[in-house]
C-alpha cells in the first residue's frame, strides 16, 4: 500500500509557492488570493490552516481553512475550501484523511463548527459533517448545500 504524507503548511513552508500556485490550477482563484490567506496562516494572523497530501514531492490534494467561501451566510464560519483530490488519487480515503486532519486541528485550537458548502450529496457524511441548510453562493444563480462538522 502506497504511503501519502499529510502535512500542514505551517509543516512543510516552503511549498507555498507551489501549494498557491496548485489550488489556482483547480479553482481558478488567484494564486495570489491563495498567497494571501497562506502567508496570515504562515504568520501566525489566523489558525485557519492549509492541508495537503504529498506523494513524494507531489501535491495530490489539499484544502484550506478560511473565514467564508464565497456565500451569503456570512454567520456560518469558518469554511473548509479548495477541496481537492488529483483524479488518479480519488477512491484511496485521501480527502477524507484531510477532512479529519482538518477537524481535530480546528478542534484542537478550539475553533468549532466548521463549515463547507459543496454540491456533493453522501461524501461529506461518510466522514461525520451533516447537512446544515442551502445558502447562496456568490454570483451562484443556484443555492448550495451547506454542510457543518460540530
Amino acid at each position: 500500500m502506497k504511503e501519502y504524507k499529510y502535512v500542514t503548511l505551517r509543516e512543510k513552508p516552503e511549498i507555498k509557492d507551489a501549494a498557491a500556485s496548485w489550488f489556482h490550477s483547480k479553482w481558478g482563484v488567484p494564486k495570489e488570493a491563495y498567497l494571501e490567506c497562506m502567508n496570515s496562516y504562515l504568520d501566525k494572523e489566523t489558525e485557519y490552516g492549509w492541508y495537503l497530501c504529498l506523494d513524494g514531492d507531489k501535491i495530490v490534494a489539499g484544502m484550506g481553512v478560511i473565514e467564508n467561501d464565497f456565500h451569503n451566510r456570512k454567520d456560518l464560519a469558518p469554511n473548509v475550501c479548495a477541496v481537492y483530490t488529483e483524479e488518479d488519487y480519488r477512491c484511496k480515503g485521501i480527502a477524507g484523511n484531510l477532512l479529519k486532519m482538518v477537524v481535530a486541528d480546528m478542534k484542537n485550537k478550539g475553533i468549532t463548527p466548521i463549515y463547507l458548502v459543496t454540491d456533493h450529496t453522501g461524501f461529506y457524511e461518510r466522514y461525520g459533517w451533516e447537512f446544515l441548510c442551502m445558502v447562496q453562493g456568490d454570483d451562484e444563480p443556484d443555492m448550495t448545500r451547506m454542510y457543518v462538522y460540530n
